[in-house]
């Protein structure tokens, strides 16, 4: 087993439950704190704005140090978040906390994803980098659907008590099994932003935001979905988004072999499945076992991107893997306070519950036409290039 990717999966599975777990808590939430679910999801919106803004940010001022150790301190940063979380008396409290957690998020998987695809053989990087993300999945399978139970059964509080306790777990296994030859780069902090100059990491952090749009346009409101129009009961909820995250691990360890033979072609046909089964499920979410059945092909489908996506940004970021990495984790979280925002437009408006899918599965199309555009570009630079080169 290789226990460094063991460590970064226990971390990956702490910070994918405190990020998706207030969504199946959301109506819970918005009771206690007098809000309404439109306002609640803004806690997830606030959380993907934190990681845009705070992972960027993060990896500046940590470029010169070993990334062992900034992994360390952004476990503990995380921690400190959670127990914020935990003992926030109020909406806005909980919002400044939530925000505090988030600054951890896109620095860890950025710099994680580097030093999981350096641990492996070349040709098996994007899969290592899918291990990694495999505790972000498995948060789904185990830490969303217990997380949602508990907090139904004890309050939402007690959910972010557990996962404060995970991020010890977690500390203590980057500490014991994360190797200390990782080093971040020796170049300059912010000469390191000229990687933005680049244009194919520019168009592979663009799909990062559409992708991710998409995917929490649906994703936010799942839980009022599943109650309002299937008709799926507070306690089922936790039970279907068990089955989502069986799923969703499932597309993500997929998407890292498809990643690893090709790339972008692998992307295109993913967006073009994605796309119908979003509209597929605006029908299918009136009857219970076809939503079910709708929902877990989602979440393969919708979280099979990823991995791929951070392949091709780290692939094209030259001498700046560990910055490009952790700009695309705060790419796919600006994405998800867009589709947070744009699901409560949708509810806002007057428009069903039923139409969310529909407004997601038009997303998923903006996506795909990112990604044949990025494939079409891929294929003139090919043909421009001396005889014996490459695009990478």
């Amino acid at each position: 087993m290789n226990l460094p990717l063991l460590a970064l999966a226990v971390a990956a599975f702490g910070i994918g439950t405190t990020e998706f777990v207030i969504l199946g808590l959301l109506p819970e939430m918005a009771q206690d704190l007098s809000v309404s679910i439109p306002a609640a999801g803004m806690l997830v919106s606030a959380y993907a704005l934190g990681v845009a803004v705070g992972g960027p940010i993060l990896a500046v001022a940590t470029t010169r140090m070993p990334r062992k150790i900034t992994l360390a301190w952004l476990m503990v940063l995380f921690i400190v978040g959670n127990l914020g979380c935990a003992l926030a008396p109020s909406y806005n409290w909980l919002m400044v906390a939530r925000v505090a957690t988030a600054f951890c998020h896109a620095a860890f998987f950025g710099i994680g994803a580097v030093v999981a695809a350096s641990v492996v053989a070349p040709n098996k990087r994007a899969q290592a980098m899918a291990l990694m993300f495999s505790g972000l999945t498995l948060a789904n399978v185990l830490g969303v659907p217990l997380g949602t139970l508990l907090g139904q059964h004890s309050g939402w509080r007690s959910t972010f008590w557990v996962v404060a306790a995970i991020g010890v777990l977690a500390l203590f296994a980057v500490l014991r099994w994360v190797p200390k030859t990782q080093h971040a780069s020796t170049g300059s902090a912010l000469g390191e932003f000229r990687v933005l100059k680049r244009k194919h990491v520019v168009l592979g952090l663009s799909l990062s935001v559409i992708a991710s749009t998409s995917m929490f346009t649906m994703f936010t409101y799942i839980a009022p979905i599943l109650r309002d129009v299937t008709g799926v009961s507070p306690e089922q909820v936790s039970g279907v988004l068990l089955l989502c995250g069986v799923g969703i691990t499932i597309g993500n360890l997929l998407g890292g072999r498809l990643a690893d033979w090709k790339l972008l072609p692998s992307l295109i046909g993913i967006f073009v499945v994605l796309a119908l089964v979003l509209a597929l499920f605006s029908i299918t979410s009136a009857w219970v076992w076809p939503a079910v059945i709708t929902v877990v092909a989602w979440g393969m489908v919708s979280f099979a991107v990823g991995t791929p996506i951070q392949a091709r940004v780290v692939s094209q970021a030259g001498d700046a893997p560990a910055l490009a990495s952790t700009l695309n984790i705060g790419a796919f979280n600006l994405g998800n306070a867009i589709g947070a925002w744009l699901g409560g437009v949708v509810i806002s408006a007057g428009w069903s519950l039923q139409s969310i899918p529909l407004v997601a599965s038009a997303v998923a199309v903006g996506a795909l036409l990112l990604a044949v555009y990025m494939a079409w570009l891929d294929k003139q630079d090919t043909q421009t290039l001396p005889q014996g080169a490459a695009v990478a």
